[in-house]
């Protein structure tokens, strides 16, 4: 027997069975619950909790492993009872946990499974609830198994190793009681899907999986309206306290207080002192080998701290220019040393050196012009002056951005440490139109016809026509490609396939963008062009030039999107000659990066975090400072925009910089933050912390806590207004427009030349932090997105269906008198048909006065219950988390998933053909499939043609309303005519294969 045993933490319940709700006013009380957990032919109970909906049990137990080899194919199963009397129980519901969602102990987190129904219980009582657990197997040899006292032995028709272990349902374990070991912060557990068995019910879990969802997939049977806040998964556990996700707000001392002299350009963050030391240059420095070279570089030591300036070889006049900046906060000595090296194979020599009070440091405020250097003699023996300026200062300096700060000194790639600005490419779109081409020159072959095509390329970019069988081939198709400033050549070749693998070039030719006509709109015709053909191995003589007729021209008049329109940052179209003439300036946006607290780590391979933060809104990026082995980082940097359209998001997201010492490791994604301007108050200061969550294999995780100061001024409230009316997308979209999966196509090129442009930049933005912040990868299908959008339709439309049900209670005559009310009105209104309108205008503005006071005071964040993301099936994340398009997993999950797929779109093909159905219903009224029908809906259109002539619009009105709504007592519990009329009509249904 192995070592291994798997513990099971019974935690908590939330039991709602639907008998209790017609016996009690709340739906809870008169559940006597308990749970049996079955596991490799062991049977433990846990107590049993008296008339309580909600038990808490926090009961532990742990089972023997037969063969750990065989775990993968074992299941965890939990029965919880309802104690009826003495001798009886029911069952409320089961789950089912598959061998391969076992974790280690160091990653186990209590989870949230809604319980499935037991179809062989005969006394089965329905119940809507969920069971918390904590499972993960274990070797700590100080975890005792309880004893368990022996029953019968227990057999298996399967492949499942089951060792005959002793049990009993009648004695309950000893609990295990002793407090844990203590446990470091865990590492999202990897989760791996269920394996498909050999045997012939191998489809077991996934014929679990097709008719309902897994078993945590309690979002999508048990609506999260009906239940308080989803139990959270722990990183150390299980807490019975929902996680609190929601936005924070907070009260700092921004720009120093009142009476702090302070600017507007940094009035939303706390001000942070440093001290400054500029090493500019050094003249006449003296030989201290004896060689009479000098390779001299520059110290500067304060306290604990020491910053040191590259050395220059053999080099008496060096220039550096290089900045340092220590915090104030970090000040260990109240002296400054400047030395002076000569650096050397075995020692480095001592040239000379400066010794700063920084009592007498001055301070410099901004926006005070900069502090100008002095010369100091270093050696007043042998002579050899340095230029430097010393000086406190703020963030607000401008020699900020360019320092290297003392939490930095050691790093080896410094550059990658600073706060730097970039703007992103202009960005066009160009679309070619490959007409014709003439004069193709191809070697004879009679055993083959000629096949040419013609291949564009722009950069990383390629596409190419369909092949042709002429000499003097047409294709007349057409390309849209992405295009970035400054550009470069666009390649066209014509090619013939000569054999599979094989191709020729016919000729080729690069067509520069100077010569390429730039249009706004659609009302400028760009005339075609013909551009000759160059050959790189000509093996015929020539008579005429291989010519192709192309149509190309830049699109100045779309917006590159390089975001999804649902939170782009910005809608101009690529030509600047159309901002300032159609998209005014509305406001400025300011940012305040504070910093960001409670950090964790987001890589496995390292123990700190050296944490920076990006922001991006329109083609303006920016990057805080890197702040080094610290989980409480503060930038507490600010940043401002121009702001064009009021319906753009800012994306803040925070990093761990993993360039600090060399190597190519990508950056860790810490989280994100979007913030939409529309939902910003003008003049309104935000000051909020707001938690950085991050979707794990294992869930949801809650990486910090970044806190922002956000200002939106609008200067013109007129043109804000009237933005509202205006298109949001520029003209071109709606002229001519493109599809919507050529626009996310081209949506990719654009963020891989955005990547590409950015990348090439000191300090470089990497692709991950592009690809992170655009949202490249939010097309990309999950089930749990498809479930989250699901949830929001049927909320959007919840209602208009809650207005059905009111109808329907009206007319049932539920409650008297809001039906009689509901008569008089409805008198009313066909007595006075003119105010229907108004009224209507009136109670619209009374709903909206009425819902201010709900108005949301922050702006609004990620939502972990909206997203599906806080109680998600393992399953389901490994399946999103999987590489696309090639999966990494093996054929048989793969199938599996495949299969669930496939259930589920069988659903949804069923709900298409319902609805398609009943519109064919109406369109076999007049189109004579079924004659007798059609004769019949004519005669009765002919009848109501009179009656409607004869009778007053409005008697018509009232006694077809009436009629609607009449009592129950003059209605029958059969459907009326008309309705059975209309399910006889035929559709297209028994035409379909």
């Amino acid at each position: 027997m192995s070592n291994l045993k798997l513990c099971v933490e019974v935690i908590s319940a939330r039991l709602k069975p639907r008998e209790e709700r017609t016996h009690h006013g709340d739906g809870y009380g008169g559940v006597n619950a308990s749970v049996e957990i079955r596991f490799d032919g062991q049977i433990v109970k846990t107590s049993t909790k008296i008339d309580d909906a909600s038990p808490v049990w926090n009961e532990k137990f742990f089972f023997n492993i037969s063969d750990t080899e065989d775990l993968s194919n074992l299941i965890l199963e939990a029965y919880v009872y309802n104690k009826t009397s003495s001798i009886t129980k029911s069952c409320l519901g089961k789950i089912r946990i598959f061998g391969t969602a076992f974790v280690p102990y160091s990653e186990a987190v209590g989870m949230h499974y809604p319980l499935e129904k037991e179809k062989r219980s005969v006394f089965f009582s329905a119940v809507r609830g969920e069971l918390a657990l904590k499972v993960y197997v274990t070797d700590s040899p100080s975890l005792k198994v309880p004893n368990i006292n022996p029953t019968k032995k227990v057999t298996s028709h399967t492949r499942h190793k089951f060792h005959n272990i002793p049990t009993t349902e009648i004695s309950k374990p000893s609990q295990q009681r002793d407090p844990e070991p203590p446990q470091p912060q865990p590492r999202p557990p990897q989760p791996r899907p269920p394996q498909p068995r050999p045997r012939s019910p191998q489809l077991e879990p996934l014929q679990t999986l097709l008719p309902q969802p897994p078993p945590v997939m309690g979002a999508s049977r048990f609506p999260a309206a009906r239940y308080d806040s989803p139990l959270p998964q722990a990183a150390m556990g299980y807490d019975p306290t929902p996680p609190d996700y929601s936005i924070k707000e907070t009260n700092p001392i921004l720009g120093g207080g009142r009476q702090a002299r302070n600017t507007r350009a940094h009035d939303l963050v706390e001000p942070m002192e440093f001290l400054y030391v500029k090493i500019v240059k050094a003249r006449n420095l003296p030989t201290m080998d004896p060689t009479g070279s000098l390779d001299p570089y520059v110290e500067v030591k304060l306290g604990n701290f020491t910053a040191r300036t590259k050395h220059f070889e053999k080099n008496k006049n060096p220039i550096w220019n290089e900045v340092f900046a220590f915090s104030k906060s970090d000040q260990q000595s109240n002296f400054l040393e400047v030395i002076v090296m000569d650096k050397d194979v075995i020692k480095d020599d001592f040239v000379g050196s400066i010794r700063f009070d920084l009592d007498e440091v001055p301070t410099r405020v901004a926006p005070d012009s900069p502090l100008a250097p002095e010369w100091y003699t270093v050696n007043f023996e042998r002579g050899g002056e340095i230029m430097l300026a010393v000086w406190f200062g703020t963030q607000a300096d401008e020699a900020f951005s360019d320092a290297t700060y003392s939490d930095a000194l050691t790093a080896l790639n410094k550059s990658s440490v600073r706060s730097k600005i970039y703007h992103s490419p202009r960005l066009w779109y160009l679309r070619v139109i490959v007409i014709e081409a003439q004069d193709l020159v191809i070697v004879p072959d009679r055993t083959r016809a000629p096949n040419p095509y013609v291949k564009i390329k722009l950069g990383n970019q390629m596409v190419r026509t369909k092949p042709s069988q002429l000499l003097n081939p047409r294709w007349n198709e057409e390309f849209t490609l992405v295009a970035a400033e400054p550009f470069e050549d666009l390649e066209i070749s014509i090619k013939d396939r000569v054999a599979v693998n094989r191709e020729e070039t016919l000729g080729s030719a690069k067509i520069p963008f100077d010569i390429i006509e730039r249009r706004v709109n659609d009302n400028r015709i760009v005339p075609n062009r013909w551009f000759s053909l160059k050959f790189e191995n000509q093996r015929r003589a020539r008579v005429a030039t291989t010519r192709i007729l192309l149509n190309v021209c830049l699109e100045g008049g779309y917006h590159v999107l390089d975001e999804s329109t649902y939170y782009s940052s910005d809608f101009r179209p690529s030509m600047k000659e159309l901002w300032t003439r159609q998209q005014p300036s509305l406001g400025v946006l300011e940012l305040g990066i504070l910093g960001v607290e409670g950090l964790n780590v987001s890589d496995g391979k390292k123990e700190t975090v050296d944490a920076y933060c990006v922001a991006k809104y329109g083609t303006k990026w920016v990057r805080t400072r890197t702040i080094t082995n610290c989980f409480n980082p503060r930038f507490n940097e600010q940043y401002t925009w121009e702001v064009y359209e009021p319906a753009t998001v800012i994306t803040i997201g925070v990093f761990d910089n993993n360039q600090i010492n060399g190597g190519n490791n990508r950056d860790g994604k810490i989280g994100k933050v979007r913030v939409r301007i529309s939902t910003l108050e003008s003049g309104r200061l935000y000051t909020n912390s707001y938690p950085l969550l991050v979707l794990r294999p294992s869930g949801v995780k809650n990486m910090g806590e970044l806190h922002l100061a956000i200002r939106f001024t609008c200067t013109s409230m007129f043109q804000m207004l009237v933005q509202y009316w205006k298109p949001l997308l520029p003209k071109m979209h709606y002229v001519r427009p493109l599809k919507v999966v050529h626009q996310e196509i081209l949506r990719q090129h654009a963020v891989s030349l955005v990547a590409a442009r950015l990348s090439r930049t000191e300090p470089p933005l990497r692709k991950e932090v592009i690809e992170y912040i655009t949202g490249s990868d939010s097309h990309f299908w999950s089930v749990r997105k498809s479930r989250a959008n699901f949830f929001r339709l049927t909320s959007v439309l919840s209602g208009l269906l809650g207005t059905g049900e009111w109808f329907q209670d009206i007319c049932t005559w539920k409650k008297p008198v809001a039906s009689a009310a509901v008569h008089v009105l409805y008198l009313a209104f066909v007595c006075l048909p003119e105010m229907i309108l108004p009224i209507t205008s009136l109670l619209l503005f009374m709903l909206g006065v009425w819902n201010y006071r709900l108005r949301p005071r922050q702006p609004p964040h990620m939502d972990t219950r909206l997203s599906f993301a806080d109680n998600v099936h393992p399953e389901e994340l490994n399946e999103e988390f999987d590489t696309f398009p090639y999966s990494s997993q093996d054929p048989g999950t793969v199938k599996m998933r495949y299969e669930r797929l496939r259930g589920i779109a069988s659903r949804a093909q069923t709900v298409v053909g319902d609805i398609a159905g009943q519109g064919e219903r109406v369109q076999a009224l007049l189109s004579w499939r079924d004659p007798r029908a059609t004769s019949i809906f004519m005669v009765l259109c002919l009848v109501s043609s009179v009656v409607l002539y004869v009778v007053p619009f409005k008697v018509f009105v009232l006694l077809g309303g009436l009629y609607i709504m009449r009592h129950p007592r003059f209605r029958r519990k059969t459907p009326p005519g008309l309705v059975n009329f209309f399910k006889r009509l035929p559709a297209k249904t028994d035409s379909m294969l």
